[in-house]
C-alpha cells in the first residue's frame, strides 16, 4: 500500500534484507457459514468468528506493523440498526488492540447472559459481532502514519448492497491515469493512494451494476418492482465478478483484495498475473482467506493439502445466501508470482517455503566452499553466521551443503588412498572431523531509534542494535554471514560490517540467499529509487571506472525517447548498465563500496550473490523476478523503470509511480 516514509525511522532489524525496506500487506477475511447460534452451542464460544479472523492476523503480524483495521458486516439487521462497522489503528501492536478493543462488549456481556439473548439482540449491542470478517495489516509505503491510512477502507451509502468495505494487498502502477479516469466520469475523489482510487473504482462499478438491475427490474420493466422489494431483488442479483470485471479493466499492478458489501456479500480476488498470494479454506463452519497458507493451516489445523491457492485472474464470492462461486473475471497473464514472498516476506513456517529457502541456501555451498579456500583458507577457520532471522533457514541449507561438499571430497580422497593402499588412520581421522563450525555470533538487542540526526551519533545507534559475541570468531578465521538479500547496501556498510568487524575476522564473506536487486519494483514493494539500489551504484562505478560512462547518456536518451509512449510498447533499456558486467565483477565492486571510510578494521570483505538460475531452481513455480532481471510482468512495470531511470538521471528522489 503506498504511503509516506516516517520522518523519524525506527530501526527494525538493521540487518534484513530490506534496509529499511517496506513492503507486503497482509489480508485476513472470515465468511461464516451458520448461524451465530450455532458457534455458542457447538463450539462454547459467540464470538468464534472474530476469534478466527484475530488469529489470522496474529499468524500474519510479519507482514504488518504499521497499522491494522477490520470490518464486519451483521446479516438481517432490521432498518435503523448498524450493519457494518470498522475499526483501525496505528498503535503499537495493532492488531492485540483492535481484538482487546472488540472484546469489551463480549466481556461485559458474561456467559449466562449471551446464552440468554437471541442472536439479533446481540448483534444490536455487540459492534464487531457479525457474519463476515475482514481483517488487514498494513506494512504502508507511501502517505501518512495515521489511523486514517490503514485498511479497511469504507464507502458509505443509505442503500446496505451500495456499501463497501475494501482492504488489500497491492500497489497500482498507473494510479494517476485511474484518479484521472475518475475525474473524467464527473466524479470528484478525494485521496489520492491507489487504495482509494480502487476504492472509487469499485464503488462506481457497483453503482453502475446496480443501475442497471434497476432497469431490468425497476417500475419501467417487466418486472414492475419497487421501493424495498426492488432494493432487495437488486441485492440478490449483484453479480460480483462482473463488477470486478469493469471496474478492473485498466488496472496494471499487482494485488489481491478483499472486500464486504453491506448486504453480506464477500469477496476476493487476484490479480491476473498471480503477483500477490493469496489462499483460502473451507469447511462447513466458514470460508476463511489469507495472504499466507501456513496461516490458514495453524489457524483450521488442517494439512497444506487442503488449503487453496485462488487462482490468478480469479475472484472467490459468497453470496449472502451462502452461494459460494470461483470465477475468473480477468484475461489472465503468464503467471508470475512473486519471489520476494518466498525469499523474505512470508513467515518460513509454511512447508514449501521452508524447502525452497533450503535450497537457495544450498545452491550456493560449492561458491562458499571455494571462496573459504582461496588465498590459503580452510574450512576448519571458518565460522558460519546468519543475519537477520529470517535468514536462518537458507543458513542451514549453505551449512549442510557446505558439509556434505566437504565430507564428498574427503571420503572421495579417503578412497583413492584406499584403492592405492595407502591409507591411514589419519586420513579416518580427517573424514570424521569434517564439520561446519556454527556459531551465534551476533544477537539482536532492542529497536532504536534514530531520530538524531547528526551522522556520527545516528553511526553509533546504528552499529549498537546488535550484540556480538566475542570469542565465536579468531583472527585467522574467514566469517560467513548469510542475509536474505543486499537492497541499498547502507545497512552493511552503516551497520552489519562495523559489527562484526569488532570480532576481528580476518575476512568476513556476505552470502546473499537473493540475487542482486537491479531494477525497481511497482507491485507492493517500495523500491521504485533506482540509485538507491547498491548494485546499480557498482554498476554505474563499473562504466566510470572502464571509460564507458557515455552509456549512461545514450541510455537516457532512448528513456526519454520512449517517455511519450503508452507502457505497453516501452522496453527496458537500462538493462544495458548491467550488460557489460557479469556477476563476480558486480560482487567485487559492491564488496568494495559496503565499506565504510569510518572502519578501522583492515580485514577482507566479499560478496557472494545468489545467480538468477540458482534461484529458479530454487522455486520453479514462481517466476516473478522482474527486480532481479528487469523482466516486468506488466507493461506498467516498464514504465516505472523508465521513470526511475530518468529521476535518477536528474536527480530526483522521487517516486516513480503513483501520483504526484
Amino acid at each position: 500500500m503506498p504511503e509516506m516514509p516516517r520522518p523519524r525511522q525506527q530501526l527494525r532489524s538493521p540487518l534484513t534484507m530490506s534496509d529499511q525496506l517496506q513492503h507486503e500487506c497482509g489480508l485476513a477475511m472470515v465468511r461464516l457459514r451458520r448461524p451465530l447460534e450455532h458457534y455458542r452451542d457447538v463450539h462454547d464460544d459467540l464470538g468464534w468468528g472474530l476469534r478466527k479472523l484475530y488469529l489470522l492476523m496474529e499468524k500474519q503480524h510479519n507482514r504488518g506493523q504499521d497499522g491494522a483495521g477490520m470490518a464486519v458486516v451483521k446479516f438481517d439487521m432490521p432498518p435503523g440498526e448498524t450493519f457494518i462497522d470498522r475499526v483501525r489503528t496505528a498503535k503499537r501492536n495493532p492488531a492485540e488492540r483492535l481484538y482487546d478493543d472488540a472484546l469489551e462488549e463480549f466481556l461485559e456481556l458474561g456467559e449466562k447472559s449471551a446464552r440468554a439473548l437471541d442472536a439479533l439482540a446481540l448483534k444490536r449491542r455487540i459492534p464487531f459481532l457479525g457474519e463476515a470478517y475482514l481483517g488487514h495489516l498494513r506494512y504502508g509505503t507511501f502517505g501518512g502514519r495515521t489511523a486514517d491510512a490503514c485498511h479497511p477502507f469504507l464507502r458509505r451509502n443509505t442503500v446496505a448492497s451500495r456499501n463497501l468495505a475494501l482492504a488489500g494487498n497491492f500497489n497500482m502502477t498507473n494510479a494517476a491515469e485511474l484518479f484521472d479516469r475518475l475525474v473524467q466520469y464527473g466524479l470528484h475523489p478525494v485521496g489520492e493512494s491507489d487504495t482509494q482510487v480502487v476504492l472509487e473504482r469499485l464503488g462506481y462499478s457497483l453503482d453502475r451494476e446496480h443501475e442497471r438491475l434497476h432497469a431490468v427490474m425497476g417500475p419501467e420493466s417487466f418486472r414492475q418492482l419497487d421501493g424495498r422489494p426492488l432494493a432487495e431483488a437488486i441485492s440478490r442479483e449483484l453479480s460480483i465478478p462482473r463488477i470486478l470485471s469493469k471496474a478492473s479493466a485498466d488496472w496494471d499492478g499487482g494485488y489481491t483484495l478483499g472486500g464486504l458489501l453491506g448486504n453480506g456479500d464477500f469477496f476476493v480476488c487476484r490479480d491476473p498475473a498471480g503477483i500477490r498470494p493469496c489462499f483460502w479454506h473451507l469447511d462447513d463452519d466458514a470460508v476463511a482467506v489469507a495472504s499466507e497458507r501456513a496461516a490458514l493451516v495453524t489457524v483450521f489445523d488442517v494439512p497444506p493439502e487442503s488449503i487453496r491457492e485462488l487462482e490468478p485472474g480469479h475472484v472467490l464470492a459468497v453470496r449472502r445466501d451462502g452461494e459460494l462461486t470461483v470465477e475468473r473475471f480477468a484475461e489472465p497473464l503468464p503467471t508470475r508470482r512473486c519471489t520476494f514472498e518466498r525469499i523474505y516476506f512470508s513467515r518460513g513456517n509454511d512447508r514449501d517455503i521452508h524447502r525452497e529457502r533450503t535450497a537457495l541456501g544450498a545452491s550456493l555451498a560449492p561458491r562458499v566452499l571455494e571462496a573459504i579456500e582461496t588465498r590459503g583458507g580452510s574450512l576448519d577457520r571458518a565460522v558460519f553466521a546468519f543475519i537477520p532471522n529470517t535468514a536462518e533457514i537458507a543458513y542451514a541449507g549453505l551449512t549442510e551443503g557446505v558439509e556434505r561438499l566437504a565430507r564428498e571430497r574427503a571420503a572421495a580422497t579417503l578412497r583413492k588412498r584406499m584403492a592405492a593402499g595407502t591409507a591411514t588412520s589419519a586420513d579416518v581421522d580427517a573424514l570424521a572431523r569434517v564439520a561446519v563450525r556454527r556459531e551465534k555470533a551476533a544477537h539482536k538487542d532492542q529497536r532504536l531509534r534514530t531520530f538524531i540526526t547528526h551522522d556520527a551519533a545516528r553511526r553509533d545507534l546504528v552499529s549498537h542494535v546488535y550484540d556480538i559475541t566475542p570469542g565465536t570468531v579468531g583472527p585467522e578465521d574467514a566469517l560467513v554471514v548469510v542475509d536474505d538479500s543486499i537492497v541499498r547496501g547502507t545497512t552493511l556498510r552503516e551497520s552489519i560490517i562495523t559489527m562484526l568487524a569488532r570480532l576481528e575476522p580476518a575476512r568476513i564473506i556476505v552470502v546473499s540467499s537473493a540475487p542482486p536487486i537491479a531494477y525497481p519494483d511497482c507491485y507492493g514493494i517500495d523500491m521504485s529509487q533506482l540509485g538507491r539500489f547498491i548494485a546499480f551504484e557498482a554498476a554505474v562505478a563499473l562504466l566510470h571506472e572502464s571509460g564507458r560512462a557515455a552509456l549512461l547518456e545514450e541510455v537516457e536518451a532512448r528513456c526519454r525517447a520512449q517517455a511519450h509512449l503508452p507502457a505497453a510498447r516501452m522496453v527496458n533499456h537500462v538493462r544495458a548498465i548491467y550488460e557489460p558486467f557479469p556477476l563476480h565483477c558486480l560482487e567485487r565492486k559492491v564488496a568494495e563500496l559496503v565499506r565504510s571510510r569510518h572502519l578501522r578494521w583492515t580485514g577482507g570483505i566479499e560478496i557472494i550473490y545468489q545467480s538468477v538460475e540458482g534461484l529458479r531452481a530454487a522455486m520453479p513455480e514462481h517466476a516473478g523476478d522482474w527486480y532481479f532481471t528487469g523482466d516486468y510482468p506488466t507493461p506498467g512495470g516498464f514504465a516505472v523503470l523508465n521513470t526511475a531511470y530518468l529521476k535518477w538521471r536528474a536527480s530526483d528522489d522521487g517516486r516513480a509511480y503513483g501520483r504526484k
